[in-house]
């Protein structure tokens, strides 16, 4: 049987450098992407193959899919979708422009990817595409409106994608995380500085408490908070399960939340998630 490979989108910390490791572990040919080059030679430096790959940039994304057929001779057994990004605030304080560069990452460059990806699927006969959603893509949570807004849009992207593949040979997943360890927060930063303009918000008390947990250093975890391993278990089923479920939840909010969302109504569940 040939060596199984997969293109893992970033990699240059928490979720997607734990995939690469672990999966490169297991066998699996990974071609670990991130959006800088410095990150891409500090992994090609422990023995993975990595090239940028940034998902605002189509261009990027483009010379990225041509580099794994080139090195793959055109095939390709998988794809992870994961690197994406938050931007803090509240939704009445959030920018057009905000929203048009999350979305643009979060959403615009999975499905960029994702199609550049199906035609050497559909070509080999199989392949699996999974896709990094969140619990904030099945409930969403005050303060943190963008992200929530594109990993709502990427579910229902993807659950159609799943539905039109069927027959092809072509497995289409989502993995459902909850508060994992990453730099998530530390990487939100930069965007809340850059479009929020919090001073002269109607909300501007409350940000001074939002702004806290932003920029003031961790000092123990979040409540039922995992480490990246945990997603990428979930990932190894994903890609190995012989028939792969639709989703993989992987913390205790995500089960909670998921069970929460089908069986109580609308405004319960808002009280339910206002308490925290």
């Amino acid at each position: 049987m040939s060596e199984r490979s997969i293109l893992i989108t970033g990699c240059s910390s928490g979720i997607g450098l734990d995939a690469a490791r672990g999966l490169k572990a297991r066998g699996w040919r990974v071609f670990a992407t991130c959006r800088q080059e410095a990150d891409c030679e500090r992994l090609r430096a422990e023995g993975l193959e990595s090239f940028p790959l940034d998902y605002a940039d189509e261009a990027s994304i483009a010379a990225a899919v041509d580099e794994v057929t080139t090195r793959t001779g055109g095939r390709l057994d998988a794809l992870y979708n994961n690197g994406a990004f938050a931007c803090p605030g509240a939704v009445e304080d959030l920018p057009r422009g905000a929203l048009r560069e999350i979305f643009e990452t979060n959403l615009f460059g999975y499905h960029d990817l994702t199609r550049r990806v199906i035609p050497i699927m559909r070509a080999q006969g199989y392949g699996r595409i999974v896709n990094c959603s969140s619990v904030l893509g099945l409930v969403g949570l005050t303060w943190r409106g963008a992200y929530v807004a594109t990993k709502f849009a990427m579910e229902g992207l993807t659950d159609v994608l799943r539905i039109e593949m069927r027959g092809t040979g072509i497995e289409v997943i989502l993995i459902e995380p909850g508060p994992i360890a990453t730099k998530i927060r530390e990487n939100a930063v930069p965007h809340f500085e850059r479009w929020i303009d919090w001073e002269h918000s109607a909300r501007r008390d409350q940000y001074v408490s939002l702004r806290g947990r932003l920029y003031d250093k961790k000092v123990k975890k979040d409540r039922f908070e995992l480490g990246p391993e945990a997603v990428t278990a979930k990932l190894i089923r994903a890609l190995e399960d012989r028939r792969p479920k639709p989703r993989y939840y992987v913390t205790t909010p995500t089960w909670l939340m998921g069970f929460a969302r089908r069986l109580l109504p609308t405004r319960a569940l808002d009280w339910v998630i206002s308490k925290g």
